[in-house]
């Protein structure tokens, strides 16, 4: 097992032609900068949640939940089945998670106009307050990282993020194209 004060500085094999441009440095390729990049991940995200999963913890729900709640909240109306598509969960999981919510009277669901099979999703007053107030503490610190970072760097920082995501829809959401192979 490696020591986590000693990295290792091995760079990649090539694999065939660099995406980077003619004369550029591709020092971000090297095994250690991959491996930053992934621990950065790890540790934006556990920050980044920390403050949703206290205020989630004190009314006994999870980050299951936290992901209902503001999908619910960014896509009002939407289906049991697109929220599935969204999540990607299973449809034993969503109607755990669901259930709870609706019960405890964060979410209401309701037919579809059109096809009556169809659960139409919507947060009540009370989901709406706490979807507000966990996603202002991730507004606030997105805002400050951008904010340090300047524009440049969130528009790279969009690339990156674009090009970490495998699903053509999951991309199409933020105006991108297909994923090139």
């Amino acid at each position: 097992m490696a020591d986590i004060n000693s990295p290792n500085r091995s760079s990649l094999p090539s694999s065939g032609p660099s995406s980077a441009k003619p004369g550029a440095n591709p020092l971000f390729l090297r095994e250690e900068e991959l491996r930053q990049g992934i621990e950065m991940l790890f540790f934006g995200y556990r920050d980044f949640i920390s403050e949703p999963d206290r205020i989630l913890a004190d009314r006994g729900l999870g980050r299951a939940h936290h992901r209902v709640i503001y999908f619910v909240g960014r896509y009002p109306g939407a289906t049991v089945s697109s929220l599935l598509s969204i999540l990607q969960i299973t449809k034993q999981s969503l109607s755990r998670v669901l259930s709870q919510l609706v019960e405890e009277g964060y979410i209401v669901q309701r037919q579809g106009a059109s096809d009556r099979r169809q659960r139409l999703l919507t947060l009540t007053e009370k989901g709406r307050a706490l979807e507000e107030q966990l996603t202002e503490t991730q507004r606030q610190r997105l805002a400050r990282a951008y904010r340090q970072a300047g524009a440049e760097a969130v528009e790279g920082f969009r690339k990156v993020m674009l090009g970490i995501m495998s699903d053509d829809e999951d991309r199409s959401r933020f105006g991108a194209t297909k994923r090139r192979p």
